[in-house]
């Protein structure tokens, strides 16, 4: 039986990463705007981490514990989720705009939109914490937490930043104060803490599903970055020299760069 409080220490890891998207608004107490360039570099920043992270981290971890055919069985699984669930929300695509006039059923739907984007991250924290008060780990506020559990986390945190900022754009460009926008690029993310939790209690009472549970939070992620993340990216930037792919490069070498750690677990 899982004690309640590795729920809430999940939970809170989860909660971590959702308060993470709060700080992409924060340039916007500094400066009115953030230039094509720097969102591209920021995109490709969070797209190089998502990357790095599902593969060095999720995949290989994945790997030590079952085959590469259940890995890819679970990746085929995680995109096809986010696939279907694309299909079924985003005829209803919600702009961040709208988020200030929202009535009860148009906040019904953008959850279920943010849910979408955001669920898959939240698994994948939650699935990284399996191994949470088993031998192997390293000693945080009282609990054996493993190093992937660690960084994760980490990485999800970073990755959120220039989904808050993207968030913020429209927001700001409609006069919204600048703590509303903190408050709704949060808002974005809160699904992400309770996509942790139950992924946590899935690999933890379903142990022998663990292998799946790794790659479906890869597969879903990984989706996520080539079909919205990179092509957002480029549409920032088509009026860049050479349509933003050189800065776009640059930024998912950093954040690979950054995550090479992960390959070391």
């Amino acid at each position: 039986m899982v004690a309640l409080d590795a729920f809430a220490f999940v939970f809170v890891a989860g909660l971590i990463t959702a308060l993470a998207t709060g700080i992409g608004a924060l340039p916007f107490f500094f400066f009115d705007s953030i230039s094509d360039r720097g969102n591209v570099a920021l995109w490709g920043f969070a797209s190089g981490i998502m990357l790095a992270a599902s593969l060095f981290g999720l995949v290989d971890e994945g790997l030590a514990e079952g085959t590469p055919g259940e890995i890819g069985i679970g990746m085929l699984a995680g995109v096809a989720l986010v696939v279907l669930a694309h299909d079924v929300l985003m005829d209803a695509e919600i702009d961040p705009q709208e988020y200030e006039e929202a009535d009860f059923k148009k906040l019904v739907l953008i959850l279920g939109v943010l849910t979408v984007h955001s669920f898959p991250e939240g698994i994948a924290v939650g699935v990284s914490f399996a191994d949470l008060g088993l031998e192997g780990g390293t000693q945080l506020f009282g609990f054996t937490v493993p190093l992937l559990a660690v960084f994760m986390t980490l990485a999800i945190s970073i990755h959120n930043v220039p989904e808050g900022t993207a968030i913020s754009i429209p927001l700001r460009s409609m006069g919204v104060s600048k703590w509303k926008m903190v408050w709704w690029s949060v808002f974005s993310s809160l699904p992400q803490p309770i996509g942790a939790v139950v992924a946590f209690a899935f690999v933890r009472y379903a142990r022998e599903f663990l292998p799946y549970g790794f790659g479906f939070a890869a597969g879903a992620m990984i989706y996520l970055v080539v079909s919205e993340f990179i092509p957002e990216a480029l549409e920032t930037g088509a009026d860049l020299p050479g349509g933003g792919k050189p800065v776009l490069a640059g930024g998912i070498g950093l954040g690979v760069l950054l995550m090479v750690p992960l390959n070391f677990i």
